[in-house]
């Protein structure tokens, strides 16, 4: 699969601009530090590897993508360590991070165009994660530095924000070419079994979703 090359270059940089984001919203704790690493470094091997590209096998090759990231997001809730990385989360950067959502849609419009993505994933089609991103700069602003949006506000905004991208990330795995494929067999989702979109899933995604649950775990702690 080939796509243009300011393609494959900005969402290199996307990933990089969130691991980044990422890590300075927890204070570069090492253990955040050193998951991200081994993620992006196993991830990133694989997919060159072409070890995704065998999408008859079962269990589907692309659990490899996702179970690690889930595995990782479980810890951090249930161990002491994980612990110390929720506690030195600062919502007001990590909000801002979700900023980088709108680019992330724009690189998907991109793939939908060059047929490595289907439509159903853009905001073209059932994707209005897009909107999570553009409003991410107001609630870090006016919720978290200003303190003039309450907390059931904030709360509510991060859950529906939430739901937004997990329902992305579900029509994005039922339309990865499996043998439990669901959705959209005319476009399937052919990008992310290669690098670098094989980071969005592997690892924007995931950091989105731990920012989430992050940021409500600090909420309801305050409340």
């Amino acid at each position: 699969m080939e796509t243009p090359t300011y393609l494959q270059i900005g969402f290199v940089l996307i990933t990089v601009v969130t691991v980044f984001l990422f890590l300075k919203s927890v204070a570069f704790k090492r253990p955040a530090i050193l998951i991200v690493l081994v993620l992006l470094a196993v991830q990133s091997i694989l997919s060159l590897s072409g070890f995704f590209l065998a999408t008859d096998s079962l269990p589907p090759r692309f659990l490899a993508v996702l179970l690690p990231s889930v595995i990782a997001v479980i810890l951090a809730f249930t161990t002491q360590r994980g612990k110390t990385v929720l506690d030195a989360v600062n919502p007001e950067t990590y909000t801002y991070l979700f900023t980088i959502r709108v680019a992330v849609e724009f690189v998907i419009l991109g793939l939908v165009i060059h047929k490595a993505m289907p439509e159903s994933m853009s905001f073209e089609g059932r994707n209005f994660d897009i909107l999570s991103g553009l409003s991410a700069p107001f609630i870090a602003y006016y919720g978290f530095r200003k303190k003039r949006i309450g907390t059931k506000a904030l709360m509510a905004w991060n859950i529906v924000a939430l739901l937004l991208v997990i329902q992305v990330v579900t029509t994005g795995i039922l339309s990865i070419p499996s043998p439990i494929q669901q959705l959209s067999f005319d476009q399937p989702n052919l990008a992310v079994l290669y690098f670098p979109y094989v980071l969005l899933p592997g690892i924007v995604v995931p950091i989105v979703i731990f920012g989430h649950l992050a940021i409500l775990r600090k909420l309801t702690r305050s409340k």
